[in-house]
């Protein structure tokens, strides 16, 4: 059966716009904001390592080093998930696809996000037992536009045994890109960016919203 690799922030939970929050409550003392359409252009595929770097780098004039980018992300997760909890929004039927591509098969999150992160939007989702793995941001050394992540997540699905067909279920630029780099089929949500630019970045089908990925277009052609 055909198993299935979910992004997780803007494809299952609408989180996007709490993320930019926390990236700015954070960025406050160094006098930069990033609005949101900067953060639809140049950070949003990015993990939380990447925009911090990326954003000192650009928007500060210096390159900040490894062990000041690691207390940035520190001090951004227990505002995310402050915001978070006191906002949760997951976008209709998540829980639902979720659930029914597990009964057909290995379900995986490839996310950017943490690892306490994803936990907790997938205990309040109650899909936890329908996700056989988690590939965080912890876990990659490289996150996506890079194949990184989905390169690790296939060897999680051949430590599972799995040896048939793999589909990517994603919402942004770099996140479909990381995943063709890998070789994987992707199928993009145009919550965040429009069909074209999907298709155009190179996703092999997008779908408006989550209730039109049927198990036939995410099958198609395993």
């Amino acid at each position: 059966m055909t198993a299935t690799l979910f992004d997780f922030d803007g494809v299952l939970v609408d989180s996007e716009p709490v993320h930019l929050a926390a990236f700015n409550d954070v960025l406050a003392p160094f006098g930069v904001t990033i609005d949101e359409e900067a953060y639809a252009e140049s950070y949003l595929s990015l993990d939380d390592a990447g925009v911090f770097r990326e954003v000192l780098t650009r928007r500060a004039g210096r390159a900040p080093d490894e062990r000041e980018v690691r207390a940035l992300v520190q001090a951004k997760a227990p505002r995310f998930l402050e915001r978070f909890a006191a906002g949760f929004r997951v976008f209709p039927g998540a829980a639902e696809v979720v659930a029914r591509r597990a009964a057909r098969g290995i379900v995986g999150i490839v996310s950017g996000a943490l690892e306490t992160e994803i936990a907790f939007a997938m205990g309040k989702m109650s899909i936890s037992e329908a996700v056989s793995f988690v590939v965080s941001a912890e876990r990659t050394t490289a996150g996506k536009p890079h194949p990184a992540p989905y390169l690790l997540a296939l060897e999680e699905l051949r430590g599972l045994g799995h040896a048939a067909g793999v589909v990517v279920v994603e919402d942004s630029l770099g996140g479909v890109a990381s995943a063709k780099a890998a070789g994987l089929r992707c199928v993009g949500v145009a919550h965040t960016y429009t069909a074209p630019e999907l298709t155009e970045a190179g996703a092999d089908a997008v779908v408006a919203d989550l209730a039109s990925l049927t198990d036939a277009l995410l099958e198609a052609g395993e």
